[in-house]
């Protein structure tokens, strides 16, 4: 699941987030987990985001969630993952910790099983293997 902006992601500050979008890398991502069923939503809103977790979040074995910039404002996201069953792992493109200082707080880091940041896309890979493997 991604949050704002990251619908740009190949276009949107390449030397940051680099050239590949995230349509591009879903199938590549698929095909190296072949048995596992990976599902796809991306939002620009908050709300959205919410719904959504609260649809999946009491019957998917795990989510992987970017939620952008909501990172570093939302109580309302955090409030969601506290309340939903399926643990959420928070990943990050970049390593928001050598960034601009506001990015290195998260709201919803207390909330999530585990974050992972600054693997480029790898970083959802990552997530999975972290899912998969407990």
């Amino acid at each position: 699941m991604n949050g704002p902006n990251l619908n740009l992601l190949g276009r949107r500050e390449p030397d940051i987030y680099g050239q590949t979008s995230f349509d591009d890398y879903l199938p590549k991502l698929q095909a190296a987990y072949p048995d596992v069923q990976i599902d796809y939503f991306q939002s620009n809103h908050e709300g959205a985001l919410i719904d959504k977790l609260q649809e999946v979040g009491f019957s998917y074995d795990g989510i992987i969630l970017n939620a952008g910039a909501y990172t570093h404002t939302s109580v309302a996201l955090h409030d969601c993952i506290r309340g939903i069953k399926t643990p959420v792992i928070e990943v990050h493109i970049s390593n928001v910790h050598q960034r601009e200082d506001f990015r290195h707080h998260s709201y919803l880091s207390p909330a999530c099983k585990g974050v992972i940041c600054g693997f480029g896309l790898d970083s959802y890979r990552l997530a999975v293997e972290a899912l998969c493997n407990g």
